[in-house]
């Protein structure tokens, strides 16, 4: 049986993701998912918009994904790789060379992002409907504000 292991936050979990795992999947029988810890996102400089619990159980319940396991920081990988006998891991291409120390104890692939999708656009365009929402909600509290005004007078 050939295991495979990949690590993320999977927050905002979008299509991206799906692809992802499920290439991951077709190069082993086992698919480990690690899901980054808040703790661990917090050290890395990322705010999580759901809890660990949540983004865990999300991936769990995906059938390509065999386990879950906590992601505390960046020097479990190799306790990991040995701990669950894995021949392969795997992570986005955007992390190229970032992990090949790992060649020493598995294979390393880096798989293509899929295209125009990501956690981070997506926050951005949530970040910029926000903005257009609280505008528009302030030019309507203005409007309110001279309608009121008028009627008082």
């Amino acid at each position: 049986m050939r295991t495979v292991i990949t690590y993320g936050t999977f927050d905002l979990f979008h299509v991206g993701h799906v692809k992802l795992l499920s290439r991951a999947k077709e190069l082993g029988d086992k698919l480990i998912v690690g899901v980054s810890s808040n703790e661990f996102n917090k050290l890395k400089g990322k705010n999580s918009i759901f809890p660990y619990e949540h983004r865990a159980e999300i991936v769990s319940s995906l059938k390509v994904v065999d386990q879950v396991i906590p992601e505390h920081n960046w020097e479990q990988k190799i306790d990991d790789i040995k701990r669950y006998n894995v021949d392969t891991f795997v992570m986005g291409h955007d992390w190229e060379g970032k992990f090949d120390e790992l060649k020493e104890f598995c294979g390393v692939v880096y798989l293509p992002r899929t295209d125009g999708v990501s956690t981070t656009s997506l926050k951005k365009s949530l970040s910029a409907w926000n903005a257009q929402m609280e505008e528009s909600l302030h030019a309507s509290l203005d409007a309110l504000k001279l309608i009121a005004n008028q009627l008082g007078s």
